[in-house]
């Protein structure tokens, strides 16, 4: 059995390049879905994401955010990459029941804690 390090950087590595494949149809990073799943608001919700103004200034020039965030072009776009989104989301977590995945994630979080306190 290879150690859960292994599991975790594959995974990760899997989950990265399906979505930017998804999101490369059309001509978007990871950091562009982020924007635009938060309603496009620079508040503390995408701080953890780091500098966001390039990302920002691009969704702009698309015409799908302005000053009050989301328009309709933008809301249109983010329902299109939703659903996109939604299906690979279901794909991943195929044959995994609820409890499963809520146990999984309660354990990665608890690991995560346990190293956040060294």
């Amino acid at each position: 059995m290879k150690p859960i390090g292994f599991w975790f950087a594959h995974l990760h590595q899997a989950l990265e390049s399906s979505l930017d494949r998804i999101l490369a149809t059309e001509a978007l990073t990871r950091r562009h879905w982020q924007v635009l799943n938060t309603g496009a608001s620079p508040a503390e919700a995408l701080k953890p994401f780091g500098d966001l103004r390039e990302t920002i200034a691009d969704l702009r020039l698309r015409g799908w955010i302005d000053e009050d965030g989301l328009t309709g072009a933008g809301r249109a776009a983010h329902l299109r990459l939703k659903t996109k989104v939604d299906e690979f989301r279901t794909r991943v977590t195929e044959g995994i029941g609820d409890d499963e995945y809520r146990a999984t994630v309660g354990v990665l979080e608890r690991m995560a804690a346990n190293l956040a306190r060294e």
